[in-house]
C-alpha cells in the first residue's frame, strides 16, 4: 500500500491506497475553512499550524497498516511553502521510521488523477484545470508527458470567484456562495464584458472581469447581489468556453475533463457538456468529493509514480512553491 499526504494549502489529508487493485483503503480529510473565513481567505502561516495539528491526529488512525506500506507518497509542488512543509516533514518522519522510499507528487498531477481514483487511467485526454490557484488547459498523453497549453495571464478562475464573494461580503470560500446566490438571479442584467473576447490568443484572464464586477457591486445595494453574482458566473465561463471553442477549432476533443476545486461548479459542469455535445466527446468529471484538495487523488498519482520507479530517499525531496507541470 501507499500512504499520501495532501498539505498544499487548507486541507490537511491523508489517504491509504492500495497498490495492485487501485483500492482506497483509507481516506480523510479535514478542511480550515470554517478557522480562515474569518479573514476571507487562507491566512499561510494559520494553515500551516492547523496542519501541524491535524494531520498527526489523522496518521495515528492510520498506523494499523504501516506494516504493508511500500512507500509514502507527499505533496511537494505547487502550493503555500509554509504548508508543504508540513507534509513533506511527516513523510520525511515516516520514510525513515518505517524505510520506505517516497514518493514526491505535484499537486496539479493530483487533480488530474482525481478522474481515476479507484479506477484504470484513459488516456490521451484534454484536461481543463479550474481551481482557487490555477486555470490551465492541458494535454495529457501520460504521467510523465503533459503539456500546458494555455493558463492565466492573472487571477485564476476560482480566485475571482473568491475575491467577488469578498466583495459582496458573503464568505469563504466563495465559489459555491456565489453559485448558490446566482441560483436566484438574472444573469442578463449586468452585461459584463467577456474577457479577451476578440483576442487570438488561447489564454485566460479574470483581473478585468473581477474590476467590472467590482464597480456593480459599489453602484448597487445588496437586493442586486443575486443578480450581479449570476451574471458574473455566465461571464466567467462564458470565457472558458470561448477560449475552448478557439482551441477546438485546430485541437478537435475526443476525451475531455475538468478537474480542480472550481469543476464542481454546476453551472461550468452544464455549459462544457453542451460545448462537447457537438464534438461528441467522451467527458469526464472527479466525484465532487474528489474535487477539492485530498490525498486520495495524491495516492492515485502516486500509484503511477510508484509504476515508473519515481522513489526518493528522505534527503532528495525538494519543495518548490511555484512549480508548474
Amino acid at each position: 500500500m501507499i500512504l499520501s499526504i495532501e498539505s498544499s494549502c487548507d486541507d490537511s489529508s491523508i489517504a491509504i491506497t492500495e497498490i495492485e487493485s487501485r483500492k482506497l483503503i483509507y481516506h480523510k480529510k479535514i478542511s480550515q475553512e470554517l478557522e480562515h473565513s474569518r479573514y476571507g481567505g487562507v491566512v499561510p502561516e494559520l494553515a500551516s499550524r492547523l496542519h501541524a495539528q491535524a494531520l498527526p491526529a489523522i496518521l495515528s488512525e492510520c498506523e494499523p497498516w504501516f506494516p504493508f506500506l511500500k512507500a509514502v507518497a507527499v505533496t511537494n509542488e505547487p502550493g503555500l511553502g509554509v504548508t508543504l512543509i508540513e507534509g513533506v516533514t511527516m513523510a520525511k518522519a515516516l520514510s525513515i521510521a518505517l524505510s520506505i522510499p517516497i514518493l514526491p507528487i505535484n499537486h496539479l498531477k493530483g487533480h488530474i488523477y482525481s478522474l481515476f481514483i479507484e479506477k484504470e487511467s484513459l488516456l490521451p485526454i484534454t484536461v481543463l484545470l479550474v481551481s482557487g490557484g490555477h486555470t490551465q488547459l492541458i494535454e495529457v498523453k501520460s504521467f510523465q508527458e503533459m503539456q500546458t497549453v494555455a493558463t492565466t495571464m492573472d487571477d485564476s478562475y476560482g480566485e475571482s470567484f473568491d475575491k467577488v464573494a469578498k466583495m459582496m461580503s458573503l464568505g469563504y470560500p466563495g465559489g459555491p456562495l456565489i453559485e448558490k446566490l446566482a441560483q436566484s438571479g438574472d444573469a442578463n442584467r449586468f452585461a459584463f464584458t467577456v474577457p479577451l473576447w476578440q483576442s487570438p490568443l488561447i489564454a485566460f484572464s479574470y483581473s478585468g472581469l473581477k474590476n467590472q464586477v467590482r464597480l456593480a457591486v459599489e453602484a448597487h445595494d445588496a437586493s442586486s447581489y443575486p443578480d450581479i453574482a449570476a451574471a458574473f458566473q455566465k461571464t466567467a465561463t462564458d470565457h472558458l468556453i470561448q477560449k475552448l471553442k478557439k482551441y477546438f477549432k485546430s485541437h478537435p476533443p475526443i476525451r475531455f475533463a475538468i478537474v480542480g476545486g472550481a469543476s464542481a461548479n454546476l453551472y461550468l459542469r452544464e455549459q462544457v457538456s453542451g460545448l462537447l455535445h457537438g464534438y461528441k466527446a467522451d467527458f469526464l468529471l472527479s466525484e465532487l468529493q474528489y474535487c477539492s484538495d485530498n490525498a486520495a487523488m495524491i495516492g492515485r498519482a502516486a500509484l503511477e509514480a510508484y509504476q515508473n520507479g519515481e522513489m526518493r530517499g528522505y534527503r532528495e525531496i525538494p519543495i518548490n512553491p511555484r512549480c508548474k507541470l
